[in-house]
């Protein structure tokens, strides 16, 4: 490492800090003697080059000598390490000052010059008419009068050169606070620049603590999706057993009249060689899709009584919140959706209204970004009422929004 520092004559301030004293003597000693044996050598091969020409050079009587100190080595003094060394900042601030002091100094020096020449050209014709004037009426005036007059011209003399000498004080000053104000300006910035790298340093290890925490609430996404799934699991079995062994079917109420549908508990199929895009602007291929390829039971209640309350057509967002307004936070509509082919939950909260898009895929339905799988809106409606909506937040399905008296927003879909 020695020998890479003499290479290149240089040493990392890092390096050197962790260098105790004497370390930093002796290395500072080795790069002087490097320093030393490099210009010996570079003379050598020029007298060299020179006796090679045939000329003859004149002999450098040039020697180096170091100051030695008390134990005779050399004397080393590296600035800022004696106690009574100033720092690098106070150091600084005396050589500005005293830069911005010489040059308003200078600059006040130059208008003194100039004030004085201008007070003399004019004070000097004054003279010059006074001694005219003293000569024409020397009969006539007192040789006090003429001494009167020349006191006045005296003390109106030295009242101008004495505000002159203010004016040029007060300019000497500002000057100088300027030329302070800039030199400390320049030091500034380059302290800014110290403290740009130090934010980026902080940044970055800001930056590694929040993926850390994204790291956290991914994992705690994954365990709260886990036991979400089980729970659906669980409440699917119960479903089934309950069907199987004690629920009862009542034959569907007459309004609204349902199509030609059969009520077949198999999962719905698409039709085969229809294709659908993911979104549409026509309320006519809404309507058309939901005819074709839904059924009258994703609307039903669980028990497939009658049309579930908090079922409806296809209503606009501003629509839903209409409707959902005069209820209480907790109530919630499923809407068809009237861009996709799919559902939309409207819920409302304590403070605003949330719209949550339901999935509908290979009969399956569920929320978009889920991946808990119902074979009913009826399904999701119930599993939500005890289930959050969203796993940070506490929206549960509590109260269902119907109609508003005497409409029904649904009846295109069943005509």
């Amino acid at each position: 490492m020695l020998q890479q520092i003499l290479n290149d004559m240089y040493i990392e301030p890092d390096l050197l800090a962790e260098l105790s004293e004497e370390q930093k003597q002796v290395l500072f000693f080795k790069m002087r003697e490097e320093q030393v044996r490099r210009w010996k050598e570079r003379e050598a091969k020029l007298e060299k080059q020179e006796a090679g020409k045939g000329k003859t050079k004149k002999v450098s009587k040039k020697t180096v000598s170091w100051m030695k100190s008390s134990d005779n080595d050399v004397w080393v003094w590296v600035m800022g390490e004696h106690p009574d060394d100033k720092t690098y900042d106070q150091i600084c601030d005396e050589i500005m000052a005293e830069r911005a002091a010489l040059q308003a100094q200078k600059e006040a020096d130059e208008l003194r010059a100039k004030k004085e020449a201008e007070l003399e050209k004019r004070f000097s014709g004054l003279y010059l008419e006074q001694e005219e004037a003293a000569r024409k009426e020397e009969a006539r005036k007192a040789a006090a009068l003429e001494q009167s007059r020349q006191e006045e011209l005296k003390k109106r003399e030295a009242e101008e050169r004495r505000k002159a000498e203010e004016e040029l004080k007060r300019l000497e000053e500002e000057r100088a606070q300027q030329i302070y104000l800039d030199l400390k300006q320049v030091n500034h910035q380059k302290k800014g620049q110290d403290k740009e790298e130090k934010a980026w340093q902080d940044s970055l290890r800001k930056s590694k603590a929040a993926d850390q925490r994204r790291r956290s609430l991914a994992k705690q996404t994954i365990d709260d999706h886990r036991r979400r799934s089980v729970k659906a699991l669980e409440r699917g079995k119960v479903a089934a057993m309950m069907k199987n062994f004690g629920a009862k079917k009542s034959a569907p109420p007459p309004q609204p009249k349902p199509r030609n549908l059969t009520l077949a508990s198999e999962p719905i199929q698409q039709k085969p060689g229809m294709h659908r895009s993911l979104s549409t602007s026509s309320r006519e291929e809404i309507i058309r899709w939901f005819k074709e390829e839904q059924t009258l039971r994703v609307c039903l209640q669980q028990d497939e009584s009658r049309v579930a309350p908090w079922f409806h057509g296809i209503i606009t967002r501003e629509e839903a919140e209409d409707l959902l307004k005069s209820g209480t936070a907790g109530s919630f509509l499923v809407r068809v959706s009237e861009r996709i082919y799919g559902y939309v939950l409207s819920y409302r909260s304590q403070d605003e209204f949330k719209h949550f898009l339901i999935d509908v895929t290979d009969g399956c339905f569920m929320l978009l970004g889920d991946q808990i799988k119902f074979t009913s809106l009826g399904e999701l409606v119930d599993y939500h009422q005890e289930e959050p909506l969203t796993p940070s937040g506490g929206e549960r399905l509590v109260n269902a929004c119907g109609q508003k008296p005497g409409t029904v927003d649904y009846a295109d879909l069943f005509t």
